[in-house]
């Protein structure tokens, strides 16, 4: 009787067994497993989710919960926990079942004698077959790494091998119970001819696809989450005769750092690091995230772009096709030439900017050709319908050619390239000359009154002298303003003569738009409305003001324009637009930005003011910092904008008084909206409220909550009096939060929002505070607006008759 207990016991201690490799004379039975030598992956069985079925697999250790890496016997499932893993005398490795049937095999083999063959689980997630005593890719005699499955781990290849035919590329399980092979893939192409790219495949049908690749990374996917400073991707693209594949290498000092990308059993491209203070997954980047991502979505020619509506269009010189033509399916365009082509010499090409570059299957890449010769290559061949420069780090070098249907075209600011179709010659000369045709219309128009009204022309042309003195004199005022003043031609070429496929948004100061210099410069040009509230004292505010700031965390000010009735700021492009447009104005934005951007967001604020309160040539008071103010750039880094309200101090000034209270309600502190009072205490307040709403993505002004009619800063500071700050946090970041950095943030935001000036903290006590781990004073009750019902004699009222002209800016984003 004691037989049962004896092996029950004996099987137990094998389970705590753990073996860095296996040699020919050891077997691996269920409950035994490899580890890693870093400690980071283990070989042993496992049952997936609710399944009875065991398999031989490969998982990150140290995890919240259970992740695969790899699955070895993936199509054959053992039934009982009776799997062995050992060699056999042809040098490979089997998982054999209770009754000896081989379930799964390494299919591999060595030449000599298989005496010294050992089995080790590498460090990189890699379970390797070779000679004892050998380090070398090429002395392994098999690897896992030649067969992923749905998940890919840094150094792993994906592509094809010409010579012997293999392709390594990763299927999705069919569910979360049954790893067996799912009907997703995601596939290199694999045509050693054609320019590298990345497909997701369901069954044979392409559902989205990745790149092309842009010299450092896949373009036209979304922007991920940045790796922590210390460590650095880099994909390794190999392409010649014998092969054709990329593998990614991650260089770093911080050894406990890990990441995967798998193909889920959805569709879905997931890239995910895992955050050590919880050892749960955080997802930096999945593909497809909108409608756009769908392949081909909007037929040949077509162009998808998400920021408007509908999302499907033609590109210019194209025009949808008749109903009777085609049926339009799915609400895809179907495009065709407005003029055929005709191979004349006067054919040319029209430049987009920020596009992903169409499906390369239909291209050939050149590699040392330059962008003109690329040019010239394409005009003299009547078959080129494109071609494009996918190459970012060669200096304008190497060209890629389209020939046929250019498909799977959409605008992409993120990761955009530059691509140029071919058009007729009476296309060209329509585009180019649409200004040139405005004026001689205009010119005509001018011609045929002046005949009849030649006294009304006389009286136009002394108020238009007036209008250009004026502006003279007000462009002599701001020439110290150390920016270049640009002329309105220029600046109507940048933006296609202010294009409504231009136009970015529209605030109080006017619309805005996006354009593109002579030079390739993008630019963002603000236009003064003269509708506006704003006027040419703000304006020229703006200009004197930011001209003399530079920070990396303020919005750069490349020139003017003031010409005629024209007043326009040329910026810096922002591709990110503003920190409102995540935080607001779309729900499905809120998940891009995750809590490590949401913080890095906060201290680059932080230290933006610090710059404009302290450390700049000038003491500046913003006045209007809210989050449609705050402006992201390619590396979602924040850039403070929009100084039409700021106010410059002297040295030995600390605050002003106004009788004209300007600002956002929401974030204008009480002493500014009762008495006209402002320091850079007000930007302080305000800071705290753009800090609150970060953290909740909920904006303060308008916050509704069932429990009660606190605003948000009211709602924060109840959670805090009850220590449930943490459940002010957005749902959306709840799994990838760091609980220290969250509470820290919402307290330094309850001590920057507290009635009192003198209680508030400065400037470089925040950015201290924010950026150190040390204990922080007690903040006392915010600023808010108690419920009437309330009677609280601590209540503020919103206005105060002190103040003479209160005006309140609700500015759009852009």
């Amino acid at each position: 009787m004691l037989l049962p207990y004896i092996t029950f016991f004996f099987l137990m201690l094998r389970t705590f067994r753990s073996l860095d490799t296996v040699n020919v004379h050891q077997n691996i039975s269920d409950g035994e497993t490899i580890v890693s030598g870093n400690g980071k992956f283990e070989l042993g069985f496992f049952s997936p989710g609710s399944s009875k079925n065991r398999y031989l697999g490969i998982w990150f250790m140290n995890t919240s919960s259970q992740t695969l890496a790899w699955v070895a016997n993936r199509e054959t499932p053992l039934i009982d926990n009776s799997g062995v893993v050992k060699f056999d005398n042809q040098g490979k490795l089997l998982l054999v079942n209770s009754n000896g049937k081989v379930i799964w095999s390494s299919n591999s083999s060595a030449s000599s004698t298989n005496t010294n063959l050992v089995a080790q689980l590498l460090d990189t997630g890699n379970l390797v077959v070779k000679k004892e005593n050998k380090t070398s890719d090429e002395d392994f005699i098999w690897q896992s790494f030649d067969y992923p499955g749905d998940t890919y781990l840094p150094g792993m290849k994906l592509g094809k091998n010409f010579i012997t035919g293999r392709e390594t590329y990763l299927t999705s399980w069919r569910s979360a119970d049954d790893p067996s092979s799912g009907e997703y893939t995601l596939r290199f192409s694999m045509v050693n001819d054609k320019y590298q790219q990345l497909y997701i495949i369901k069954s044979s049908t392409i559902e989205t696809r990745i790149g092309p690749y842009n010299g450092i990374s896949f373009s036209g996917r979304p922007q991920s989450t940045p790796v922590p400073a210390i460590l650095t991707y880099v994909i390794d693209m190999v392409v010649n005769q014998n092969e054709m594949y990329f593998t990614t290498v991650l260089i770093g000092k911080d050894p406990t750092f890990m990441s995967r990308t798998i193909v889920t059993s959805n569709g879905k491209l997931e890239v995910s690091h895992l955050i050590p203070q919880n050892r749960e997954w955080m997802s930096v980047s999945t593909v497809p995230v909108d409608y756009c991502d769908n392949y081909g979505v909007c037929g040949p020619y077509g162009s998808c772009n998400i920021a408007i509506s509908p999302y499907c269009g033609c590109l210019k010189g194209f025009e949808q096709k008749t109903s009777n033509e085609t049926s339009l399916e799915n609400n895809t365009s179907v495009c065709r030439r407005s003029i055929a082509l005709d191979c004349g010499p006067e054919e040319g090409f029209h430049k987009y900017s920020s596009m992903k570059l169409p499906d390369t299957e239909n291209a050939v890449y050149s590699r040392n050709m330059s962008l003109r010769d690329c040019e010239l290559a394409c005009k003299n061949n009547c078959s080129c319908t494109a071609y494009a420069n996918p190459n970012i780090t060669t200096g304008g070098v190497g060209c890629l050619l389209w020939y046929g249907e250019l498909i799977d075209v959409r605008v992409y600011p993120i990761n955009g390239q530059d691509l140029y179709v071919r058009l007729a010659a009476s296309e060209l000369l329509e585009l180019h000359s649409s200004i040139n045709r405005k004026k001689r219309v205009v010119m005509v128009v001018t011609l045929s009154i002046s005949v009849v009204l030649v006294l009304l022309g006389l009286i136009l042309a002394l108020h238009i002298r007036r209008k250009w003195k004026k502006s003279s004199r007000s462009s002599k005022q701001m020439g110290s303003a150390e920016v270049p003043l640009i002329g309105l031609s220029k600046i109507s070429r940048a933006t296609n003569d202010f294009s409504v496929d231009n136009k970015l948004g529209e605030g109080g100061f006017g619309p805005v738009y996006k354009g593109v210099l002579d030079g390739g410069q993008e630019i963002a040009v603000k236009r003064l409305s003269k509708s506006s509230g704003q006027g040419l004292d703000e304006f020229k505010n703006e200009v004197i003001c930011i001209a003399k700031l530079q920070h990396r965390n303020l919005v750069k000010l490349l020139g003017y324009c003031i010409q005629g009735d024209e007043k326009m700021l040329i910026y810096e492009y922002m591709s990110n637009k503003s920190l409102d447009s995540f935080l607001f104005a779309d729900e499905s934005r809120k998940s891009i930005l995750d809590w490590s951007q949401r913080f890095q967001i906060i201290q680059g604020i932080a230290r933006g003011l610090l710059y404009l309160h302290q450390d700049s040539r000038l003491k500046v008071v913003h006045r209007d910092l809210k989050a449609g103010n705050i402006l992201l750039d390619h590396f979602m880094r924040p850039k403070i904008s929009d100084f039409g309200l700021a106010r410059m101090f002297k040295e030995d000034e600390n605050e002003a008084n106004t009788k004209r209270v300007v600002g956002t309600l929401g974030y204008i502190p009480p002493e500014y909206a009762v008495n006209g009072l402002y320091s850079v205490k007000s930007d302080i307040f305000s800071f705290g409220v753009l800090v609150l709403e970060i953290v909740g993505g909920k904006k303060n002004r308008g916050f509704v909550h069932e429990d009660h009619d606190d605003n948000l800063l009211g709602h924060a500071w109840r959670l805090y009096k009850e220590n449930k700050s943490l459940d002010l946090i957005d749902e959306c970041i709840r799994a990838s939060y760091s609980p220290s950095e969250v509470l820290r943030s919402i307290h330094v935001a309850l001590l920057c929002v507290q009635q009192r000036v003198e209680d508030r903290p400065d400037t470089p006590t925040v950015v201290a505070m924010l950026g150190s781990e040390g204990p922080l004073p007690c903040p006392k009750k915010p600023a808010f607006f108690i419920h009437e019902s309330e009677n609280n004699s601590s209540s503020i009222p919103l206005l105060s008759s002190s103040v003479n002209e209160i005006t309140f800016s609700q500015v759009d984003c852009r």
